[in-house]
């Protein structure tokens, strides 16, 4: 019987246009990510096809629009029909992003929190709130930024607190890190190692774009690079081996493509796992 409560292995992101190709599912993705906005809303085929993989597979479901961050008040009737959502789908894991993107309006773009105090306690007062909603533990993603206005902290110390003291998860964006050190120039490894092993719920890694040498643009629309997928490696090293998903958004290629990236994912678990076990036994 499909354990629903925990997610394992390595993971896809599904997008419609992909359902054409799925004729099979591959056996290599142990676990498939949906964003619920994107899903709400449909009828026809869609809920039926949905429906059909949410009972023989695995599944997360990863936000665009709660706004964790925002001003605004926090949309409630938006929360419980999320919450609507997982319960019918029998969805454990809903992530989110630790940002905003809603002020007078929705803004339709991932906007940089101000890393204060202030922040931190309109933050986790809106998480603790959001988690009495669903019924399940809100993991939020540390998020790629271009800009920190009216910063007091740094985005390390932002970020943990906001896990500390919410109570919430987090999903560890490894390609976010990267992005990061490269545009803010800090050191990846240790941020990547200053965060907290058990609040990782799972993974997510992705590609980005070159906007210059240094500036890179979180787009999720590209391959993922080397320094990247050693930085994941570096990950598993320092927390142990946790379920990651690939990210493709746009240019999305053939799935027999995307799945060597999923399947580098579970031969890079497999040789961490390895190491870790030698090191035990040594």
């Amino acid at each position: 019987m499909l354990n629903k409560t925990k997610l394992i292995g390595a993971g896809l992101g599904l997008r419609r246009e992909m359902l054409g190709q799925l004729t099979t599912v591959p056996a290599s993705v142990d676990f498939w990510e949906i964003a619920p906005e994107n899903w709400i809303p449909l009828g026809g085929k869609y809920p039926k096809i949905l429906r059909q993989l949410t009972q023989q597979h695995q599944f997360s479901c990863h936000g665009l629009s709660l706004s964790i961050g925002s001003p605004a008040p926090l949309d409630i009737n938006f929360v419980k029909s999320v919450k609507h959502f997982l319960d019918e789908h029998q969805i454990q894991s809903y992530s989110e992003h630790l940002s905003y993107c809603s002020g007078e309006g929705h803004l339709y773009d991932l906007m940089p929190i101000p890393f204060t105090e202030e922040a931190v306690k309109h933050v986790v007062q809106r998480v603790k709130q959001v988690q009495d909603i669903i019924e399940r533990p809100l993991i939020l993603e540390n998020v790629s930024y271009y800009a920190a206005p009216g910063q007091e902290m740094s985005e390390l110390d932002f970020t943990l607190a906001v896990l500390n003291e919410s109570g919430c998860s987090l999903l560890l964006d490894v390609n976010n890190i990267y992005v990061n050190s490269i545009n803010h120039a800090y050191d990846a490894e240790q941020f990547l190692a200053s965060m907290p092993s058990h609040k990782i719920a799972y993974g997510h890694i992705a590609g980005h774009f070159d906007e210059a040498d240094d500036l890179k643009v979180d787009t999720h629309g590209a391959d993922v690079i080397e320094p990247v997928w050693q930085l994941l490696k570096r990950a598993y090293e320092l927390h142990g081996v946790f379920p990651t998903l690939l990210e493709r958004d746009f240019n999305i290629p053939p799935i027999k493509t995307l799945l060597h990236e999923v399947e580098k994912i579970k031969s890079t678990q497999a040789l961490v796992a390895l190491q870790n076990n030698s090191q035990r036994l040594a």
